[in-house]
């Protein structure tokens, strides 16, 4: 499948336009993601219908706790990534080309919708599992479809795309989880071969849509865990993406090339006392504790909806997403019926 955004620079070189990488790729490479490859002058997206993962997920998962709480969302994901984090829990296909992985599940997008389909409470498809940027041209093709037959499309990514690509997957995406992995492009630079300000573009560009947001950091110790440069990040989200915006602070774990003992608990709890003073939505991922995963009012503290792993219950909300004690707007995507 030829790919979109890119253009020859001569007969040998294209430069792909999708990421802030910006890659030129001479004839018969690939960019920094293993999957967009140069075929003779073409940018051909050599993992387009590949899919290396698919099933049904609790919303939750992604994770997204205030886009139509409780219910369930077929997810999909491919090969390939534009980062290299040293700390990937998806390795074996974010870090991968489709010559590697040595698969012929090839799966067009009608098959995709298909299986949507036919799960009566499925509200949509999930772009997940790898960094779907890079399997742009599939995700465009099925969310395109996912609309016609009334899902919802929901983006699981790390931020990291230009705006262009962006703007037209605005027009179809209902709702974003991004990983924001640290304030300090120093981190981004060592620890995933990125950068942090075109995240931050990304996400005031969500947030501009008119798009759901909900944001991830995996905190790791020694790393990206210092209590003033966490501060700074939280900060930064209330005053340029609102208060309202969903946080959840995830526990690390070794996993891939990084070999780093786990996040404590009291990190996780000091950085979770540092968040709510900015932000009205903070959740504790990763880590079961009493009250880390349930949604309260942000004036009376009720609790809105309670969380035990992915089982969800919905306490004191009324179908329109207020709180029942107080009458505060809470929530604005919900499936529970007036």
């Amino acid at each position: 499948m030829e790919a979109l955004y890119y253009y020859k620079i001569d007969d040998d070189k294209i430069k792909c336009e999708l990421c802030p990488h910006n890659c030129i790729i001479k004839k018969n490479e690939s960019g920094i993601c293993k999957v967009r490859v140069n075929q003779t002058g073409k940018l051909i997206s050599q993992n387009y219908g590949l899919v290396s993962s698919i099933g049904f997920d609790p919303i939750e998962k992604k994770p997204l706790y205030h886009f139509y709480p409780g219910s369930e969302i077929l997810s999909i994901g491919s090969l390939g990534c534009n980062l290299q984090c040293e700390f990937c829990q998806n390795w074996q296909i974010s870090q991968c080309s489709v010559e590697e992985f040595k698969s012929d599940k090839f799966i067009n997008s009608n098959e995709i919708i298909d299986l949507a389909l036919s799960k009566e409470k499925n509200i949509g498809i999930a772009y997940t599992y790898n960094e779907p940027t890079v399997f742009f041209e599939f995700m465009l093709d099925v969310a395109k479809k996912a609309k016609q037959n009334k899902f919802k499309n929901v983006m699981v990514t790390n931020g990291f795309i230009n705006q262009r690509p962006l703007n037209e997957l605005n027009n179809f995406i209902d709702a974003y989880s991004v990983d924001l992995k640290a304030f300090n492009n120093k981190f981004f630079i060592k620890y995933t071969k990125s950068q942090l300000e075109p995240v931050k573009e990304t996400l005031k560009n969500i947030v501009k849509a008119g798009k759901h947001l909900e944001i991830t950091n995996l905190v790791i110790p020694g790393l990206n865990d210092n209590p003033e440069e966490f501060e700074q990040m939280i900060i930064w989200i209330s005053e340029n993406l609102g208060k309202d915006i969903v946080l959840h602070i995830s526990k690390y774990y070794p996993t891939y090339k990084l070999k780093i003992e786990p996040t404590s608990i009291e990190t996780m709890l000091e950085l979770n006392n540092i968040a709510n003073k900015y932000l009205n939505h903070v959740f504790l991922g990763n880590v079961l504790l009493s009250d880390g995963n349930n949604t309260h009012c942000p004036k009376c503290n009720e609790i809105i909806i309670s969380r035990t792993g992915y089982l969800t219950q919905k306490q004191s909300v009324n179908s329109d997403g207020d709180c029942i004690n107080c009458g505060t707007h809470v929530l604005n995507y919900l499936n529970w019926e007036k």
